[in-house]
Formats: structure tokens, sequence, C-alpha cells
């Protein structure tokens, strides 16, 4: 495994997506991955990708990066709970701020 696999192997969270929403975790097709931790929390892929602008939990995965970095919200989520607090969009706060969306010319 390599170190940067903890920030850019996006693998998990499609993993999490392609489980259906049906499956159990003790089910024996349940991705094992998935199964070593109760509940896994992940960034660095965007749930504005998918047109979703908070948290978004999938099997036991939480997405916690809501494109704070593009036109999306900074989410911080209390991983007791599930409740999360959003900032306003990047846009909103930042109107001149490009972030990593493409350059307007």
């Amino acid at each position: 495994m390599y170190a940067s696999n903890y920030s850019w192997d996006r693998t998990l969270w499609e993993t999490a997506l392609a489980v259906h929403n049906t499956l159990q975790r003790n089910d024996k097709v349940f991705p094992k991955r998935l199964a070593l931790f109760s509940e896994i929390f992940i960034g660095h892929t965007p749930t504005i990708n998918w047109d979703v602008t908070e948290p978004w939990k999938r099997c036991n995965v939480w997405n916690v990066d809501t494109g704070a970095a593009f036109t999306g919200k900074l989410s911080i989520i209390d991983a007791d709970s599930g409740s999360f607090w959003q900032s306003d969009c990047l846009t909103e706060l930042y109107p001149e701020e490009q972030g990593r969306n493409k350059r307007r010319d």
C-alpha cells in the first residue's frame, strides 16, 4: 500500500456506492473491506460529483467532502451523532475565488 492511496484511492467509496442499499452488513456478499469498521469517514471525493450537497452515507461509509474546494460547502460532522454543520457555498463566501474550478476568461 502506498501512502498516496490514503488520500487518492477512491475505490472504497466506489465500492460503497455499488452496494445495493438493501444488502446488510452480515450478508455473505457484503464487501469485507467495508465490514472492517462499524463506520468509515472519508473525503477527497466531493459529493457534488453526484449532485449531493450534504455529507453522504452509503453502507457504513460517510463521505464528508462536500466540494468546498470547488463550488460547494465546507462540512463538519459529529461522528457520534451523524449531525453536521455546513458553511455557505464557496462562491457565496468568496465570489472572486476560483478554487479548483476552471478559470473563467
